[in-house]
């Protein structure tokens, strides 16, 4: 039987659910594959920690280059994670004509056109279903099977750090501290969460849907981030009054004259197909203009989703080099040199609907002024709820809009802050409302 040799860069969670896979899996894998996987060279940096997976100790070495380098080698695992060395390290393996597996999607949304343009060169294939959704089938979904659609919509649920501690929130009227602080004992969070909470590994994962679905890599800085950090319990209590939950959303449309790329905390109807998702789960919903919306919900995180990902990847690798079909589908389903530069557009030029709470003092004539600075910037209330008054001081007036300019209501929220007696900054959380206002 024929034989393909691997090589893991990085032996990690992930690394070694990839590992536990191809040994427990083996029998299974020669059957699809009509060839034998064999693990033939593994380096991270940490040789002699136990990783609950019996290897070779030959077969271990602290220098990634040593398996870039080894001719033997016919794919490359790059799960180090970062930008350098997997930067050079993947780059290296492409221009030796290896075939690459990544979960890196920091890696593709910073530097995916040069990754793209150096394996179109050397006729080396690199697949990275692990990088968005773990276990979920993305990748391969939208650039295969519903390759004949344009895209016009991506909304998505990237992250199940910061699902987990929305759906705690909601369920349990928790603080986010609170969650956050359970989620890192429970190891649903990192000891520095920022990545996640922040939106960025979020963002990430938006630029890479955004080049699989319209054929244009983004400008990573220009993507519009904002966490979940600021989130409150009250505002989770009144969005559920309007028929809402809040989710962070990954939110990508195509237009005319450029593209919407923005992460964001939004508020999703209790109909929406996103709504529901709860707990660590991942879910995307792309919308063709063929095939209308299509939904996927998964595990998009943890050893053995995204282990079972990569090994899928080292599957596809192999077929190709086994048929000698190479380059059979480019990376993001669009040739190299057909990949765009579409513009993203300003946060100030989009139109939307927004939730909106203001702490006031309770005096007469204050929601008169809020109300009155709003309607200058021809802003118009959908609905409201004024809390009645309990005891002298604060109290919250929550406002629902109409369709309406952001840089507008972002006008008035300055103004309101600034000219009006509010107790606490303005609240505002986007909403996303299916077309309905």
């Amino acid at each position: 039987m024929k034989e393909i040799k691997v090589g893991l860069l990085g032996f990690g969670t992930v690394g070694a659910g990839v590992v536990e896979i191809l040994q427990k899996n083996r029998s299974l894998l020669e059957r699809r594959l009509g060839a034998s996987l064999r693990l033939a060279q593994v380096a991270d940096l940490d040789v002699s920690r136990d990783r609950g997976v019996t290897l070779d100790p030959a077969l271990l070495t602290t220098d990634a280059n040593l398996v870039v380098d080894n001719p033997e080698i016919d794919i490359v695992v790059e799960l180090i994670g970062g930008y350098m060395p997997a930067r050079s390290l993947v780059l290296k393996a492409l221009a030796g004509g290896k075939a690459v597996v990544t979960a890196n999607k920091a890696l593709l949304a910073l530097h995916g056109r040069e990754i793209c343009g150096e394996s179109s060169r050397h006729g080396a294939d690199i697949f990275f279903e692990a990088a968005v959704g773990g276990g979920i089938p993305l990748v391969t979904s939208i650039k295969e099977n519903l390759g004949a659609n344009r895209f016009h919509t991506i909304l998505g649920i990237l992250n199940g750090t910061c699902n987990y501690i929305l759906t705690r929130m909601t369920h349990n009227g928790e603080s986010f501290d609170t969650v956050l602080m359970d989620a890192q004992k429970k190891g649903f969070a990192e000891a520095d969460p920022t990545f996640d909470v922040e939106g960025i590994d979020t963002a990430h994962k938006l630029a890479v849907l955004i080049g699989l679905c319209f054929g244009s890599l983004p400008d990573f800085e220009k993507i519009y981030v904002e966490g979940i950090s600021r989130i409150s319990s009250v505002d989770i209590e009144f969005a559920r009054q309007f028929g809402y939950v809040i989710k962070l959303l990954a939110i990508s449309k195509w237009g005319e004259d450029g593209i919407e790329a923005r992460v964001h905390p939004t508020m999703l109807p209790t109909d929406h197909p996103l709504a529901a998702v709860d707990g660590v789960f991942n879910a995307v919903e792309v919308v063709g203009d063929f095939v209308g919306p299509v939904t996927w919900i998964g595990q998009g995180a943890g050893r053995e989703a995204t282990a079972s990902a990569v090994v899928g990847d080292i599957l596809q690798a192999a077929r190709n080099l086994l048929a000698g079909a190479r380059q059979r589908t480019a990376p993001l389903g669009y040739r190299a040199e057909a990949l765009e530069s579409l513009p993203i557009k300003r946060m100030d030029e989009l139109v939307g609907q927004f939730y909106l709470r203001f702490s006031v003092i309770d005096r007469p004539g204050v929601l008169g002024k809020i109300s009155t600075i709003l309607g200058e910037k021809g802003i118009s209330i959908a609905s409201m709820i004024q809390v009645k008054r309990k005891a002298e001081g604060k109290v919250p007036v929550v406002m629902m809009t109409h369709q309406t300019r952001e840089a507008d209501i972002c006008a008035a929220l300055r103004r309101i802050d600034a000219e009006v007696e509010i107790c606490d900054p303005s609240v505002l959380i986007r909403i996303e409302n299916n077309g309905r206002d």
